[in-house]
């Protein structure tokens, strides 16, 4: 079994589900008393928030590949950055490493030409809905993209950073997502991309008359798929 770096902390509250599931899904494929080999990097998300709010990238970039690079001293065969919006930066922490770094928007994007689904609808903080790196990854693989709008994409960044990011799940707030995904769906969507690990600790595919696609559980899912190859 390969050991699995992930990057962690963005936030903790999505990462403590990482954790939680990369350990499940090792257990479920190999039996017994196994579990997953991960070391776990986890940074305060202040600092990274902060950083986001400002435009200050380079400086996220710089802290997040020093990381991976700690977590690939350290004995780790891959690199999980355990959330969407800082994968604004994945070309800065793949330059620093020399072991594979698994892309969230390539891993989503197989999973949704594998059901055939070419246009989709995103649900995430406002910097991966309105920043052209996450619609880009995707349409590198033929898959379309729409978004909420404005007025949406502000309340669904202030539902996240407000509420998620702190452990607060509220059905109002859950009764809005999905009316945004009733919304995009109106517009063409033929499934809604949960473009934030965060977003899936209130949206499930229960909630949604199109078809779901947890980010955090497909990347999880690939991730151990390559520490079990």
């Amino acid at each position: 079994m390969k050991t699995i770096g992930l990057i962690g902390g963005m936030s903790w509250e999505s990462s403590l589900e990482y954790y939680r599931i990369v350990n499940q899904q090792v257990s479920e494929k190999l039996g017994g008393l196994h579990s997953a080999k991960c070391i776990l990097y986890s940074v305060d998300f202040a600092e990274i928030e902060e950083y986001q709010r400002n435009g200050d990238w380079d400086k996220s970039a710089t802290i997040l590949a020093n990381v991976a690079g700690d977590l690939e001293k350290a004995g780790a065969d891959m690199i999980v950055l355990a959330t969407n919006t800082m994968h604004k930066v994945a070309a800065d922490i793949e330059a620093a490493i020399t072991v594979p770094f698994i892309h969230i928007g390539d891993a989503t994007a197989k999973a949704i030409t594998e059901q055939n689904i070419h246009k989709v609808g995103l649900l995430g903080t406002k910097y991966t809905m309105e920043e052209d790196f996450y619609h880009e990854r995707l349409q590198q693989h033929q898959i379309d993209v729409l978004t909420p709008g404005k007025e949406e994409r502000e309340e669904l960044n202030r539902i996240i950073f407000e509420e998620l990011c702190v452990g607060k799940i509220l059905d109002e707030s859950r009764e809005k997502v999905k009316s945004m995904i009733e919304h995009l769906k109106q517009e063409g969507a033929e499934g809604i991309v949960l473009g934030c690990t965060e977003v899936p600790l209130l949206i499930k595919q229960k909630d949604s008359s199109l078809p779901v696609f947890s980010t955090m559980d497909i990347h999880v899912t690939k991730a151990v798929e390559e520490a079990l190859e």
